[in-house]
């Protein structure tokens, strides 16, 4: 692992390899099978109080030694052992058409809390996406071209004030971390709250289970351009269902003027080019974790390429394949899903794809 050494003016470090590839490929996994709409448009997210509200706890299993390590360096880094505590840590995804302009990261009031940052890289630039570099305001370390492994830490005040450039295309991931001392903001407290009340929710006659549950729709859907009509657009569970290659199917019967909040609560299976997949899914989430982990596992092993190929599929007939084109999305453009009336009729709406994958 190479470290830059820190300015005394503009206290940050770089440290190359700090994660390996393979717990960035699994963060990405959570990222893109749990993520939401983010706080700055073209932007996902994915916290680590979103996976326990959506019944995916167990997710957060991988961050908590990565979270360890990286307080350490930052409290060796910076002469404050055992002072801090983690203020936030989360999953952030920039697609095309997402920038930052330059701003320190305590830069409003109820971000005073925060003394440190921590920004690990999980993909590449000029590999996984173009645009999105790093730039510093100040200082001899100016600008950094992200690169998967690689991880950068600094003081959260005006000293390190910065910018991102926006991304042109593909899809720049990091795992963020903020630090405070002010324990008041301690996020472990928090959470602790959070799974304390599932459980004394799931021990109140509600039957427990792992399957995910989804999140209010209004939190995956997706309008490009920040248009101004939010009715267009796509959900981006659909989307990143799409990138994998799938269309979802329902076998009952439905029209365009189905509630899509409802309609993706439902059972549900996916469909692969002219092959419907045997697996029952309880919702689309469920079918997106799934999915999402056969292809990180798929990375080494092609199993999931092995199960589609394996006679766990049956041919679509025609009328299946009329029933997932009318949730689906196709190659070139991305469906409005969300049943727009005018009239009196419901209309489909097509818009360009973004690029997320």
């Amino acid at each position: 692992m190479a470290d830059i050494e820190m300015e005394e003016d503009h206290p940050r470090l770089i440290l190359h390899n700090f994660l390996t590839e393979d717990e960035c490929k699994e963060l990405e996994f959570i990222h893109k099978s749990c993520s939401t709409i983010g706080y700055r448009p073209n932007v996902f997210s994915t916290t680590l109080s979103h996976l326990i509200a959506t019944n995916s706890a167990h997710l957060i299993i991988p961050f908590l030694p990565i979270r360890d390590r990286l307080k350490e360096k930052v409290e060796e880094t910076f002469g404050c052992e055992y002072e801090l505590v983690t203020e936030f840590t989360g999953l952030i995804s920039w697609s095309r058409g997402a920038s930052i302009g330059w701003h320190s990261d305590d830069n409003r009031p109820y971000l005073k809390q925060r003394d440190f940052t921590a920004v690990c890289y999980l993909n590449s630039y000029g590999k996984d996406f173009e645009g999105g570099l790093f730039h510093f305001q100040d200082g001899e370390l100016k600008t950094i071209a992200p690169m998967v492994g690689d991880a950068v830490i600094y003081t959260a005040d005006g000293r390190n004030t910065h910018s991102v450039d926006e991304v042109t295309s593909g899809e720049r991931l990091t795992l963020t971390l903020w630090f405070s001392r002010d324990s008041s903001h301690d996020e472990d407290a928090k959470l602790i709250l959070l799974l304390e009340e599932n459980v004394l929710l799931k021990s109140n006659n509600v039957p427990w289970s792992l399957l995910p549950l989804p999140a209010s729709d209004n939190m995956y859907w997706f309008s490009p351009h920040q248009a101004s009509n939010q009715d267009i657009g796509f959900d981006i569970r659909l989307g990143r269902l799409h990138a994998l290659g799938f269309d979802v199917y329902y076998s009952r019967d439905m029209n365009f003027g189905s509630d899509l909040s409802e309609l993706l609560m439902e059972p549900m299976q996916l469909a692969r080019r002219d092959q419907l997949l045997d697996h029952k899914f309880v919702n689309v989430l469920h079918s997106l974790q799934v999915a999402q982990f056969y292809f990180w596992e798929g990375c080494k092993s092609q199993a999931f390429t092995n199960e589609v190929q394996s006679g766990n599929t049956v041919r679509l007939s025609r009328s299946q394949s009329e029933k997932t084109t009318q949730v689906g999305v196709n190659r070139d453009i991305m469906l409005c899903v969300r049943p727009v009336q005018l009239g009196g009729v419901f209309y489909k709406i097509s818009w360009t794809a973004i690029g997320i994958v």
